[in-house]
């Protein structure tokens, strides 16, 4: 019988790897919790989280987070309860629910002054309310009141994201810890359990935690599916749990996954992935890291891993690049004053500089970033690196935003934010407005890793100038607006609506080497897909963004503000205009005129869950039905002289047969002439080298039909960007 595979203490990983990180610690004292839950309203009190369970399915790349908790009210009087929470880059909150009466009530999206007067209306009353809202771009408050003497209340928040890839590898995180508070009592009691589940059509070879080896049972089912559990009693979370699993990743290329009711409009989510690596440009390059040593720098060591993310990157260069360091708080500090050749000695002067370096001082970002600008030499790429938290005043960050346009040309700018104290958004639209891309480091992942990586794609954009047109298939509201620059090892990513459904014609055009290049692959739209609710939502979340981004380089405009509410109520998102409310029952909902359609949505999308865990506990039992002891035959076989013995290995139990049709290579040709229109210019900035063409192949592209997730295709045009 085969035998299935549950690993404790897993060996060294693959070269292929998944990163997930997991905020906690496990420790029986006191501190920074998964979230801080006070006891508010002017009179104080203790509360504790008696129970704290996360669910997380990873569905071929959509993370599905459910999170359950049990508040405890310790005192011998009525209390409101306030938890405090952030939630992860690029993840949209789209379901919060409380138990009232026995009964689960599930939160509907209102505009957010409106929810917090309703909010505040049942207070006055002592009835039941809940209310979470956004506080800032990364926190979100939750409200319940009344919480009885002695009394539990259950609650649920769900969050669903796609995740972000670094070619073979991505990152999942659940970040526990937060500073929003200093007021906060941090301390959690009782049990705190931790499942994911991953599936993949690409198999999973390996699943381990560096960080936790020993707490951790990970179990691998089939070659495309494992799962990893944790679960400890009373005990406290407040550093990085980092779980790791490799992938074989035989093909790359174009993914589509869609969601579509009978007699409406679809959605589907697109990835466009840079094929195996080539030829790196012989060519030197120029570097200036911009570093930022201002105060809030020195808050959980992000100033030091800072120091070692630059002392990684300079360590890789070349001997044709060259390099400069600019340290920054009120003022921008330059080592060199010059570009500087790398070499031994000017390797060993920037290890010296950078431990130098203390956190002190406000933030000024700007005059840093207009100043490395001024390196720019000649035909030269230069790119520019930042790491920084962002944490700078808003008159600054539109002056930032606007900055943007200035940048010489042959220039791209690079952010990187250390931790969970970042402003995201800012350092996301600061990179990708010029060219370049945003990472955002866990503080316990392997920071020489991490700047390899992020190094490939400074040297590598693979193709500019992008271009996708779908014909047969009408498609809508396409984000982002302007297609970015491909870069090896970060996928692009487009989300958008499609009509009707059929057969369509996908072609795919960019520019590599200066020469223009295309695709053209034949795929089909469903008319039905309901396996992936949730991309419904994403596609909305990814719109709001948009929008939000927006606002932050232009002001706040009366439009813009109507049509985030209208997703936001529509789609049921939780945001900086919009937040959620639980009431008591369905009829305090139509007293408030509230529409019930999260309600209704969330029935759709827990439909689709219970089914795809029902297709994951198939997958377990009948693994575990053919684990066993080996057949006579196998030990007889593995026995020390038989002539045809080999060593025995575990193995997981078989996969049902794939849907999955053979994909086919599909090979970039070299147009014959430059057909490639001309106002589509999205690689004019230039900065990194491009890999050179092998044979034919530019891009490797794989587009496949598969039951539950659809590779397809859409319409979408890069515009000029000046």
């Amino acid at each position: 019988m085969k035998m299935l595979t549950i690993a404790c203490r897993p060996q060294r990983p693959l070269p292929i790897v998944i990163f997930l990180g997991v905020c906690c610690c496990f420790q029986s004292q006191q501190g920074e919790a998964s979230g801080l839950l006070i006891a508010d309203g002017g009179l104080g009190g203790v509360l504790e989280i008696k129970e704290h369970e996360v669910s997380v399915v990873i569905n071929n790349g959509i993370a599905v987070t459910e999170v359950r908790q049990v508040f405890h009210n310790t005192e011998q009087r009525i209390v409101e309860a306030l938890y405090t929470f952030p939630v992860p880059s690029g993840a949209s909150v789209s379901n919060f629910s409380m138990i009232i009466n026995g009964k689960e009530m599930v939160g509907e999206v209102v505009e957010k002054k409106r929810a917090r007067q309703i909010y505040d209306s049942y207070k006055a009353v002592k009835r039941d309310p809940g209310l979470l809202e956004q506080v800032d771009y990364k926190t979100f408050e939750l409200r319940i009141f009344p919480i009885p003497a002695g009394a539990d209340q259950h609650i649920k928040i769900t969050y669903c994201q796609q995740l972000d890839f670094d070619h073979n590898n991505a990152t999942w995180v659940y970040p526990l810890a937060t500073t929003t508070r200093t007021d906060i009592n941090q301390k959690t009691t009782g049990k705190f359990a931790l499942t994911v589940d991953v599936k993949s059509e690409i198999p999973i070879t390996k699943m381990f935690s560096p960080s936790h080896e020993e707490d951790f049972a990970i179990a691998s089912y089939t070659p495309n599916y494992t799962r990893a559990s944790l679960e400890v009693q009373e005990g406290n979370l407040s550093q990085d749990v980092v779980i790791a699993f490799d992938t074989e990743r035989p093909r790359t290329g174009v993914d589509i996954v869609t969601s579509k009711r009978s007699g409406e409009d679809g959605y589907f989510m697109m990835t466009v992935t840079a094929g195996k690596e080539l030829e790196e440009d012989s060519a030197g390059m120029d570097y200036v890291f911009v570093m930022d040593i201002s105060g809030s720098m020195g808050n959980d060591g992000k100033l030091t891993h800072s120091r070692n993310t630059v002392d990684s990157f300079v360590t890789s260069l070349g001997t044709e690049d060259r390099f400069e360091i600019i340290t920054f708080n009120n003022a921008p500090q330059m080592h060199f004053g010059k570009m500087t050749v790398v070499s031994d000695e000017s390797r060993k002067s920037a290890e010296e500089f950078l431990k130098s370096q203390r956190a002190k001082g406000g933030t000024s970002l700007r005059p840093a970033v207009t100043t490395a600008y001024k390196y720019k030499d000649g035909d030269r790429a230069l790119n520019v690196v930042v790491l920084s938290d962002g944490m700078t005043e808003d008159k600054e960050q539109s002056e930032l935003l606007r900055l943007i346009s200035t940048a010489p040309s042959g220039t791209r700018v690079f952010c990187i934010g250390i931790g969970n104290d970042v402003n995201r958004p800012l350092l996301k639209q600061l990179a990708e407005g010029a060219g370049g891309l945003a990472a955002f480091v866990s503080q316990q992942d392997d920071f020489a890793r991490q700047s390899q990586a992020f190094r490939r794609k400074l040297m590598r954009p693979v193709a500019t100038a992008v271009r996708i047109i779908v014909n047969g298939i009408e498609t809508s509201d396409i984000t982002p607006e302007a297609l970015p620059d491909l870069f090896y090892g970060a996928p692009l990513r487009l989300s958008g609506r499609y009509k009707n459904s059929g057969d369509a014609t996908i072609t795919i055009e960019a520019d590599v080497m200066g020469r223009p290049i295309s695709q053209t692959v034949q795929v089909k739209f469903p008319d039905v897909e309901e396996t992936n609710p949730e991309i419904e939502r994403l596609w909305a979340f990814q719109q709001v963004e948009q929008l939000m981004a927006g606002i932050r380089r232009n002001g706040e405009s009366a439009a813009s503000v109507a049509r985030i509410l209208n997703l936001c109520e529509g789609y049921s998102i939780a945001g900086e205009y919009a937040s959620f409310i639980v009431l008591e029952n369905d009829a305090e909902y139509s007293r408030w005129a509230i529409e019930r359609r999260n309600a209704t949505r969330v029935n759709r999308d827990d439909n689709a869950r219970l089914r795809l865990q029902e297709q994951l506990l198939q997958l377990r039992d009948s693994a575990l039905a053919q684990t066993g002891p080996a057949e006579p035959q196998a030990v007889a076989a593995s026995e020390p002289g038989h002539q045809n013995g080999s060593q025995t290995s575990q193995t997981s139990a078989a996969s049902p047969s794939s849907t999955l049709p053979t994909p086919t290579d599909l090979n970039w040709t070299r147009q014959s002439s430059p057909s490639v229109s001309q106002s589509f210019s999205g690689g004019s900035r230039g900065g990194g080298a491009i890999d050179p063409l092998t044979g034919l192949l530019a891009i490797g592209l794989a587009v496949a039909a598969v039951s539950n997730r659809k590779r397809r295709g859409i319409k979408l045009e890069n515009p000029n960007r000046n």
